[in-house]
């Protein structure tokens, strides 16, 4: 093990998580979400919204960090942050909604937040972000949505 319990390099592809055993553990122990690329209500079609809006409802903690939308001060009524790294506290997760080839420019701030865990939404994959952030011990899910899992696997136990 290296500093603060993340795990040595040589062993980094055991946190990305595809197993649905891993999965579910991976959810029973998150109460803290912050949504990168969150929409506002005026997308509420769109799952960047309605995941989130999901999670609140279950009773996840969610913290909103939309890319565009400088105007939105809060989203579901939760204050709005426009860095990861600004966010106060510990973050569980980080649940992305961004296109793989607009993950790399979040990386370093994903990194300076430390999250135990990164969540790429469902057609969501970028192999190289995922063992980046593998390496520096955050477990990685990719391309499966937050929302049907966390139904599937924690509201059906």
């Amino acid at each position: 093990m290296t500093d603060g319990g993340r795990q040595a390099e040589g062993d980094w592809r055991e946190n990305l998580v595809e197993i649905d055993g891993a999965v579910r553990e991976l959810l029973a122990a998150t109460q803290r979400v912050a949504v990168l690329g969150m929409k506002t209500e005026a997308q509420s079609y769109q799952p960047a919204f309605y995941v989130p809006q999901y999670l609140v409802a279950a009773g996840l903690e969610v913290v909103p960090v939309p890319v565009y939308y400088p105007e939105a001060t809060h989203v579901l009524g939760l204050k709005v942050y426009r860095k990861l790294a600004d966010i106060p506290g510990e973050v569980d997760m980080v649940d992305v909604f961004r296109r793989p080839q607009d993950i790399p420019p979040h990386l370093e701030d994903i990194l300076a937040k430390r999250p135990r865990s990164v969540w790429f939404q469902s057609g969501i994959r970028n192999d190289a972000a995922a063992e980046r952030l593998a390496r520096a011990g955050i477990k990685v899910v990719q391309d499966r949505c937050l929302m049907v899992e966390h139904r599937a696997l924690l509201r059906g136990r």
